[in-house]
């Protein structure tokens, strides 16, 4: 059952895809009497952890949810896209290992006819991103009834607002992946704020500006714990927990998704999180425990999945094409 339905009257919320169901995403639905709301039309697989490329499983997984992301897409009219990274929007080339995508078919599915609302393509951008949303502009735009610039933007549909945040760090303050945008819905007294990829937030700065909001649920990217240590420092990991710690005290209801739920033991880590969320009455759901269903941590599994299920030795030599320049479709089985 659906947690929502204590919390939220009118704001009903849909994760989409998640990595609590097996990609990474934050794709999420979002409809209220006036206005349906996809957020973040992007999905992805790894295409290397532990050494090994996306298991069958983790492919027919991101093959149901793009088919579903795509029906919900038909009845939406408004799609955001909070930065460029292809887990939060969906790109125009064919790529059968990360994105699972055809050339132009799978984006124009999405963002045909509908109005956008995306991060700004050129200002608080790193360069990456920006040669993204380049090639966005110049292709799935073509499919789009009206794009708007979000940063710090205000929208009124009828009793519903979207309240659009100046740019936040991926993360750490200064990151060099770029910025996001993080957005709020509110009908009437509710509010429901996603804030992705803001790493749990690190920033001292993202975190204030969520705990000014005051959402009623927040769906949130909690920290990277799998990239302690490498990427990013202790410290900064250490900020983000106790980050999230305030915040759980203070949200009645907090989705807690994306990087965190790629490191096998980011319970235990969460630990402390947990507590202060259970002290203050408060719940801390991943987007599969907030809709009722059980959690599917494919990649952080992955090794478990490649001994548990060993794959087809069709699927065995067609990972030996990897190093291809062009990737062909794996042979995975119905």
């Amino acid at each position: 059952m659906n947690r929502q339905t204590n919390i939220l009257k009118q704001i009903n919320i849909t994760p989409l895809a998640a990595e609590s169901f097996g990609v990474r995403s934050m794709c999420t639905h979002i409809k209220t009497p006036d206005i349906s709301i996809i957020l973040d039309a992007g999905i992805s697989l790894c295409p290397w952890r532990y050494n090994l490329p996306p298991h069958p499983i983790e492919f027919k997984t991101i093959k149901t949810l793009r088919e579903k992301i795509a029906k919900v897409a038909d009845k939406t009219q408004i799609i955001t896209i909070s930065h460029y990274h292809y887990d939060h929007h969906t790109p125009t080339f064919e790529d059968w290992i990360v994105n699972w995508t055809t050339y132009a078919e799978t984006a124009r599915q999405i963002y045909q006819d509908k109005t956008i609302f995306v991060k700004n393509p050129k200002e608080n951008i790193n360069s990456s991103q920006q040669e993204r949303a380049k090639v966005f502009l110049k292709t799935s735009a073509n499919y789009v009834k009206t794009l708007h610039q979000a940063d710090n933007k205000t929208v009124t549909y009828g009793n519903t607002r979207l309240f659009f945040s100046k740019p936040v760090p991926h993360g750490e303050d200064n990151s060099a992946i770029g910025q996001v945008i993080m957005v709020t819905i509110e009908y009437e007294n509710e509010r429901f704020m996603f804030a992705p990829d803001v790493q749990g937030p690190i920033s001292n700065h993202t975190q204030q500006i969520i705990l000014k909001t005051q959402p009623t649920v927040l769906m949130l990217g909690g920290p990277p714990f799998y990239l302690a240590g490498f990427r990013i420092n202790d410290a900064s990991i250490q900020n983000a927990v106790n980050n999230l710690k305030d915040i759980v005290k203070v949200v009645p209801l907090t989705i807690l998704e994306h990087h965190t739920l790629r490191d096998e033991c980011f319970k235990q880590k969460l630990d402390p999180v947990k507590i202060c969320a259970d002290c203050a009455g408060h719940e801390l759901l991943t987007s599969a425990e907030f809709i009722g269903i059980e959690n599917r941590f494919l990649e952080a599994n992955r090794k478990n999945l490649y001994k548990r299920f060993p794959p087809s030795e069709k699927f065995q030599l067609w990972t030996k094409t990897l190093s291809n320049k062009i990737i062909v479709k794996p042979p995975v089985e119905e």
